[in-house]
């Protein structure tokens, strides 16, 4: 790969996670799993998510609990990637949240975290997907996340 395809091919996979945090942000995640493979897997702490109906399932049990506001921030990110076509990326996650309509009160982040994710080209789709997304709790704020029924792994 050489420079201008290393920089076009980090891009994307930055504009992805762009797209999907927005979704995730602005449209309760209802496109959530689009972002995935359909063997993709999220983890966070306790929380594992195998398959695109898992994630979806996840992302629509939130929206069911009532209005929250959240901005997943995202920075560091950096992209290798391997001879097979596929793309290792980190970054790390600031996570402004809690339950409720905006505006809310300003604190910290209530989670920041190192994410580690694994994407695969997607010939039909002419994209990135993400097979695997680990997000490891770095820092954690005075709201943790409520997902109890989730996270009875």
């Amino acid at each position: 790969m050489n420079r201008s395809e290393r920089a076009l091919a980090t891009a994307e996979l930055q504009q992805g996670l762009a797209d999907f945090w927005h979704d995730v942000d602005t449209d309760w995640g209802r496109r959530a799993s689009e972002f995935y493979s359909a063997d993709g897997v999220y983890e966070s702490g306790r929380l594992r998510l195998e398959g695109r109906e898992a994630i979806q399932r996840f992302y629509s049990w939130r929206e069911d609990r009532g209005a929250r506001t959240a901005v997943h921030a995202f920075t560091n990110f950096r992209a290798e990637f391997d001879d097979a076509g596929g793309a290792t990326a980190t970054w790390y996650m600031l996570l402004y949240a809690a339950d409720g309509a905006p505006p809310r009160p300003s604190e910290a982040p209530s989670r920041i975290s190192r994410a580690t994710e694994r994407y695969r080209w997607d010939e039909a789709g002419q994209r990135w997907l993400c097979t695997h997304r680990r997000l490891e709790k770095i820092v954690g704020g005075r709201r943790p996340a409520e997902c109890p029924e989730f996270e009875r792994a």
